[in-house]
């Protein structure tokens, strides 16, 4: 079994070198071709001088050479660095700097943009570009990626509490900060999501989400582990998700609630929509609405909702089977992590009672890079050890709160940093929000807290209407009336001019739509 993330390309390799492995446009590899590209990328960078645990920070839209230089980096015994191809050139120069990445692979159109803002990259030596002819840029030796390969190289001898890469938090406060995982926590992942999605090598899934981001990345993870085809795609609209589905075959698809929400209200051709066998959610609660919808769309697909965060990939899924129990749970423990609620003295909480989301075993990252404080906070000792350990096993506390039934399900009520808090009460977006979703009115909502002088903060609820219908703010606010207390009626609903904007993830930038509103 795979030990090393590369591992997962490399053994498939031997047992079905036939098999689809990666797909972009008209680019199709199989899993000898795939697995010989990776070595490629490896022995190049290994030409190069990477030296064992370097950076190397990807910053490209998603193809083939995207996964071939993310796993070659792994497989030369370095640390690959995605970094998401919106971001813009501060933000990519921000990343490069934090984690001292010594080569860059890129394309010429992006470096272009990059040059003047590498100029403040110190450690930055080598570009590797992919494409076109690489630019001049002074100060850098820049390469073609195909010119670059060689053969003959010895790899770095790595083993799987390695580092293996550096994910780029949103930053949706302060600076992104870089989340380190090893060779353990991604594998590990790969295998339990495999586990209970139940893949199989029959499987075709969907690329769709940033690979910089862990539920994005884990698509390729979770099909190289079971030998599944890998569909990459760079999508403009939704409706170009629903022709890939229909041209590929689509039987794995994952997305956050924003894109769900814009899925649902598509037509979806028979066939695609049959053939789904599973589609799950994470990055956020999905509405009940949307969830009915899809349910009814995709009549031979098994819904999972879960629950992630960065620092511990994955903690809870729901099994498809509680699904209409209990629609608003995000499940139990994925396999292979534990996961209690506890009080702030780390005592477990009582059923039904809130308290922190704490999540211990393999799957915790190695922290945060360069980054003791935040680490500190978030990264403590798992509670209820034994007192005979001489050594504190680490945890992931994360801010989170949430509640455990009798049965051991798990509810989520917020984040730390969005609960509102007003009239001396905590309230949770979701469950104002989740009002709003099931008029069937609202294409897309995000509930936010203002300062007040009274109240502390005021309920104020942003709304995209759905396509093609009006948006009545009165009859929403009515209806908000009728459903909430007192407490939790918004203080005001506005109607927001499209659709709501996105942090990297895809999820609804919160503190984007605060910002607007303090600033008018």
């Amino acid at each position: 079994m795979a030990e090393l993330l590369h591992e997962l390309i490399f053994e498939t390799a031997q047992k079905a070198p036939d098999r689809e492995a990666l797909v972009y446009q008209k680019s199709r590899l199989n899993y000898r071709e795939l697995a010989a590209e990776v070595s490629a990328a490896a022995d190049a960078l290994i030409g190069l001088g990477l030296a064992k645990s370097e950076r190397v920070a990807v910053y490209l839209e998603k193809r083939i050479e995207t996964v071939t230089a993310m796993f070659g980096v792994s497989a030369a015994g370095g640390v690959f660095v995605p970094v998401n191809p919106i971001l813009k050139a501060e933000q990519v120069a921000y990343i490069l700097k934090d984690c001292s990445v010594r080569i860059l692979v890129t394309s010429a159109d992006r470096l272009k943009l990059l040059s003047e803002a590498l100029q403040d990259c110190r450690d930055l030596h080598i570009v590797l570009v992919v494409g076109d002819e690489p630019p001049a840029i002074a100060g850098l030796d820049v390469l073609g990626w195909d010119g670059a390969k060689r053969d003959g190289v010895k790899r770095h001898r790595v083993i799987n509490s390695d580092m293996a890469a550096i994910l780029y938090t949103s930053g949706s406060t302060g600076k992104p900060k870089g989340v380190v995982l090893s060779h353990l926590n991604m594998v590990t992942g790969a295998k339990s999501v495999a586990q209970y999605l139940e893949n199989t090598d029959e499987d075709r899934i969907l690329s769709v989400l940033p690979l910089s981001f862990d539920y994005g990345f884990s698509q390729l993870t979770t099909a190289f582990h079971v030998g599944a085809a890998a569909v990459l795609m760079n999508y403009l609209l939704p409706r170009d998700i629903v022709k890939a589905a229909e041209k590929e075959r689509i039987t794995g698809l994952a997305a956050v609630p924003p894109l769900w929400i814009q899925l649902a209200q598509l037509e979806w051709p028979a066939g695609a929509a049959g053939r789904l066998r599973y589609f799950t959610n994470s990055g956020g609660a999905m509405p009940l609405t949307t969830l009915k919808d899809l349910r009814a769309c995709f009549p031979n697909a098994s819904p999972y909702l879960m629950y992630g965060l960065t620092e511990a990939f994955r903690s809870t899924y729901l099994p498809p089977e509680e699904v209409d129990r209990r629609p608003d749970s995000i499940g139990q423990a994925i396999p292979n992590a534990e996961i209690m609620v506890v009080r702030e003295d780390g005592s477990p909480c009582a059923p039904g009672e809130p308290g922190e989301l704490v999540h211990r075993g393999a799957l915790v990252s190695l922290g945060y890079w360069n980054d003791l404080e935040k680490t500190a906070e978030r990264f403590k000792p798992a509670p209820n050890r034994e007192s005979g350990l001489a050594m504190a096993e680490m945890a992931v506390w994360s801010g989170d709160t949430v509640r455990m039934d009798e049965e051991g399900y798990l509810y989520f009520i917020s984040r730390r940093d969005e609960m509102i808090k007003t009239s001396g009460y905590r309230v949770s977006p979701t469950e104002v929000e989740e009002v709003i979703y099931a008029t069937g009115m609202a294409g897309e909502v995000a509930a936010v807290g203002v300062p007040h002088q009274v109240l502390g903060q005021a309920i104020v609820v942003i709304v995209a209407a759905r396509e093609g219908l009006a948006l009545d703010t009165d009859a929403l606010m009515a209806e908000c009336r009728q459903r909430l207390p007192v407490y939790m009626v918004p203080a005001e609903i506005r109607l927001y001019p499209g659709s709501l904007p996105r942090n990297p993830n895809g999820k609804i930038d919160r503190k984007r739509l605060l910002n607007e509103i303090l600033n008018g």
